[in-house]
């Protein structure tokens, strides 16, 4: 009796062991093919992931092919230079027609010159921001409806020339605050800021097209007196060379993206002048490039010492930032790349100035304006100082 028991406990025991044997075989088939599985899944999703990634190149490829035109560029800053007087004389100069698009207006010098151009019928309309419509009158005059800023500072003057900055034409902004002025003379960048104040005047705000000519390249061309029209010895518009010019509107151009891509360029320095700067994207951009032992160097105005903004974030990060010492505003939105590059127009890096004001991006490829802008950037710091 004892043997039978023990021949039948041995029995269940080799019993229990090929069980056992059973469940993780079985176990480990499962485990396989759930491994097996998977990296086909991740496999699938990086082909996925390539094939956008292929597409979009191929789409931005597409989109920056470059066009060219003969015309010219010069910048303005209102603190040393008479920027009103600028603009009053590219509103005398037109002929045919004058699209603005302006959040705010109120010098008077201007305001007349545009008065005087309608009673001489050239085709005049200008958009401004409902905020600031204040006594503005008129058949001339639109005024966005919508809860977010349009925030451009542009006029268009015969469809081959145009000014744009962070200048409104006020006199704060003339005669007080820090801004810059741009003049540009082509047809295609013209055709690119009338396709927008098109949009504006039609009430179409905050959701346009994608800019039409998103990369243009100057032939700058001594030969044409159109384009010579604001030049003179102190500071005359560049001659005999190429210009490359990205231009840009926000939201549908992806203002930060594009800030963005110029700055990852950067092998040299980065030097920036902001009104207002609160882009995570854009500060951690900074952050990064500065741990490449790359030059960092901004001005912030003093509206932007608190948490909220990119200064404190920087400052802890040991970048050069500091506040300008304008007692009214430093209102520039520039970032000055390895001393060739410039970026400036209406946008603030701000997540409204990206997702919701209607605002426009120049990005200007040339050493020699380059200058232009670092020589303001080091007065202000200068006066800072």
């Amino acid at each position: 009796m004892l043997k039978q028991n023990l021949l039948k406990i041995k029995s269940n025991k080799k019993a229990a062991f090929w069980l056992r044997f059973f469940i993780m075989f079985t176990v480990l088939i499962i485990l396989s093919y759930g491994i097996i599985t998977f990296f086909d899944i991740i496999t699938e999703q990086d082909s996925t992931a390539d094939l956008i990634t292929e597409s979009y190149i191929k789409e931005t490829q597409k989109q920056i092919t470059p066009v060219f035109d003969n015309g010219s560029i010069d910048v303005y800053f209102c603190q040393t230079q008479n920027c009103a007087e600028k603009a009053v004389e590219l509103i005398n100069a037109a002929k045919q027609t004058i699209s603005c698009a302006l959040y705010d207006l109120d010098n008077q010098e201007i305001l007349l010159a545009l008065q005087k151009k309608a009673q001489q019928n050239v085709f005049v309309r200008v958009v401004v921001d409902n905020d600031n419509k204040g006594e503005l009158q008129g058949n001339v005059f639109r005024f966005d409806n919508n809860n977010q800023l349009m925030h451009n500072k542009f006029c268009v003057f015969d469809n081959s020339s145009l000014f744009t900055g962070s200048m409104n034409p006020t006199d704060n902004d003339i005669y007080k605050n820090d801004n810059n002025f741009v003049v540009i003379n082509s047809s295609k960048i013209a055709e690119n800021y009338n396709d927008e104040f098109k949009e504006l005047w039609n009430e179409e705000f905050g959701n346009g097209k994608e800019v039409r000519y998103p990369k243009i390249v100057l032939n700058i061309n001594v030969s044409d007196d159109s384009i010579n029209i604001l030049s003179n010895q102190q500071n005359h518009s560049l001659q005999n060379q190429q210009i490359e010019i990205e231009n840009y509107f926000c939201p549908e151009d992806k203002c930060e993206q594009q800030v963005i891509e110029i700055l990852k360029t950067a092998k040299k320095s980065i030097y920036f002048m902001v009104f207002s700067f609160t882009s995570d994207n854009i500060g951690n951009i900074l952050m990064e490039k500065a741990k490449q032992g790359i030059v960092i160097d901004g001005v912030f105005d003093t509206s932007q010492n608190n948490q909220f903004t990119e200064y404190l974030r920087l400052k802890d990060a040991n970048i050069s930032v500091i506040f300008d010492n304008n007692k009214y505003k430093l209102h520039h939105k520039v970032f000055i790349v390895d001393e060739t590059v410039v970026i400036t127009g209406s946008y603030n890096p701000t997540k409204n100035g990206n997702e919701n004001n209607d605002e426009n991006v120049i990005i200007i490829h040339d050493a020699e304006i380059a200058a232009k802008y670092l020589q303001e950037f080091e007065r202000i710091k200068v006066v800072t100082k």
